[in-house]
């Protein structure tokens, strides 16, 4: 069995990196043009093109170089992991957001449909002419979505093609293959997308990777949000530069100096694992513990509190009796606190072979328990 990644994540590398696996490291870009090197990665700081006046969603740097390689009848790939044209609505008289009356979370606009959505439970409501809570009209459109991207580019590069790749665009069978089907044959200079986007393309006309938003992983309340946001920016800047021509990515972000950003536009998986591993191993996260998430659904907030406080009650109790060491924190609500109708509560367990400690307890109808759980959002 051969395991191959150039974002490997930290729990293999760690065990590469111990002696369990065997390591095998290739350096050399895997292409069809001999020679080809990594593309060169500019990061722009938003909060200077900000103080500088520019609150283009496009930094000067990268509407430079779209319109650079759109010229020259090159392919640019612009990534940003949200979909939409706005993340939420909001009044501005009163603070009222729109929410999705079964998740409680914020809906997004969608201009294409004219409608705002749960992108969780795909709930729909109509855009309000008037606030819900205050009867005002100062509704604000807020945030941003690659329907929000595919709408500037075309005003910013009216020469330039475009094509959007997101659920939203992919829905019809075969939808995905005629996207980047047409792509490749030229018949688009922009290639606006999610993450679909970031994954093993090989497209020798793409000169140029713009991420809109580093951002949007960094900032996610999840441990592993530094290394989700490695990966994706490693994983989308291979796309450029991959033909004759070269390539080069420009990263936007309001974190320039996260050693996440800095690695990733070095290309240096090894300085992201050095510095991820000192996080992770300080405050107790995989690879150097084990968690368990325990989360429990009800559609009663109250119900789901009483609950998962019994339920921790019941753990430190198995933990005394059997005399081990579990860390046991919460209970809290979950980062999504209802979700299609349900209320969220969450436990997590740090420990040693957790699979064998929660082995001998009873979970009533409600309750999942996720063992090294990849995500805790």
């Amino acid at each position: 069995l051969v395991l191959g990644s150039a974002t490997p994540s930290l729990e293999s590398y760690h065990r590469a990196r111990g002696g369990d696996w065997t390591l095998l490291r290739l350096p050399e870009r895997v292409v069809p043009h001999e020679g080809c090197a990594l593309p060169r990665v500019t990061v722009v700081d938003m909060r200077r093109e900000l103080r500088t006046g520019n609150r283009s969603i496009f930094s000067r740097a990268l509407k430079q170089q779209v319109s650079r390689a759109v010229d020259a009848r090159e392919q640019v790939i612009l990534f940003l992991n949200r979909r939409g044209t706005s993340s939420f609505i909001q009044c501005r008289g009163c603070g009222f957001v729109m929410r999705c009356k079964r998740c409680e979370i914020a809906l997004t606009y969608h201009a294409a449909r004219n409608a705002l959505v749960c992108h969780h439970c795909s709930f729909k409501a109509p855009v309000p002419a008037r606030c819900p809570e205050c009867s005002g009209v100062k509704i604000k459109f807020l945030g941003l979505g690659t329907e929000k991207l595919e709408q500037e580019a075309g005003e910013l590069f009216p020469q330039a093609r475009t094509l959007r790749w997101d659920r939203d665009t992919t829905a019809q069978k075969d939808a995905h293959e005629t996207i980047l089907r047409r792509f490749r044959d030229h018949e688009a200079d922009i290639l606006i997308g999610t993450q679909m986007v970031a994954k093993g393309l090989d497209l020798p006309r793409v000169t140029l990777v713009g991420v809109i938003s580093a951002d949007t992983s960094l900032n996610l309340p999840d441990f592993r949000a530094g290394e989700r946001a490695f990966q994706l920016l490693s994983q989308v800047a291979g796309r450029a530069g991959r033909g004759e021509r070269g390539g080069q990515v420009i990263i936007q972000t309001y974190s320039p100096d996260h050693y996440a950003v800095e690695s990733a536009a070095a290309h240096d998986y090894a300085a992201f694992y050095d510095r991820e591993s000192e996080f992770r191993r300080r405050l107790g996260y995989p690879p150097f513990t084990d968690l368990a998430l325990l989360v429990y659904t009800h559609p009663s907030a109250e119900r789901c509190r009483q609950e998962a406080a019994r339920m921790k009650d019941l753990l430190l109790e198995e933990t005394a009796r059997r005399g081990l060491t579990v860390g046991v924190s919460g209970p809290v609500p979950a980062f999504y606190s209802r979700l299609r109708g349900r209320a969220r509560w969450q436990i997590l367990l740090r420990g040693a072979d957790l699979s064998s400690f929660l082995k001998p307890v009873w979970f009533p109808p409600g309750w999942t328990v996720d063992v090294d759980p990849v995500s805790l959002v």
